[in-house]
């Protein structure tokens, strides 16, 4: 419990930040993340909310993941899901009507923000010992098995990504190319930072003496 109550804010905090950080790439309409590009996709195709297919989609990757380390299914990444599907549809809905750059100057701060917000995210809800996003517990995975980098693993699970969502009408634009390129240099880079930062929060917080 105590653990739990020391990695939460992490947590909660990478994921509000992640979330907000695709709310704005959606917004930009300069394409999203080729993980996202597939969820409008199979929004556009099929209904339901982004959100949703969030929580589709994870399950599906939770499977993926089990059968390549050939474990059981991490279920509780399913927590993960939900939350980060119900933080999709939460920002959608609050930027909606609010932030629709017209520009291309605005679209470009509106995405390059948005960029820079879901590697933040990513980067800092990685540092708890709670279950990850489906989609960044498949970098991990790939990462573990192959011995590549965060970088080139993210690279991979993007080009599958960017098919899938060409087929279904998905939010592919130069955004989509830029996300798949820079997002896990970004997160690679920020990851110490944010590590560095958990180590002297922790530090900062005295020792419980009684339950």
């Amino acid at each position: 419990m105590q653990t739990l109550k020391q990695e939460s804010p992490f947590y909660l905090a990478g994921l509000l930040i992640l979330t907000l950080g695709i709310g704005l790439t959606i917004q930009s309409h300069l394409g999203t993340s080729p993980f996202d590009a597939l969820l409008v996709g199979l929004y556009r195709s099929f209904g339901l909310t982004i959100g949703s297919w969030e929580v589709v989609v994870g399950f599906a990757m939770i499977a993926g993941n089990a059968l390549a380390k050939k474990s059981l299914p991490e279920f509780s990444a399913m927590i993960t899901s939900f939350i980060t599907g119900a933080g999709i549809d939460g920002w959608v809905y609050l930027l909606n009507g609010r932030l629709e750059p017209e520009t291309l100057f605005g679209q470009s701060v509106c995405f390059t923000a948005g960029l820079l917000f879901t590697a933040a995210g990513v980067a800092t809800y990685l540092q708890s010992k709670i279950a990850p996003n489906p989609m960044d517990r498949s970098m991990m995975v790939i990462t573990e098995i192959t011995g590549w980098s965060v970088t080139y693993s993210r690279a991979l699970i993007s080009v599958i990504l960017v098919l899938l969502a060409f087929l279904c009408s998905g939010a592919i634009g130069p955004g989509t190319l830029i996300n798949a390129l820079f997002s896990g240099v970004l997160i690679s880079f920020l990851l110490p930072y944010v590590k560095t930062l958990k180590q002297k929060a922790s530090m900062g917080k005295p020792n419980a003496t009684h339950s």
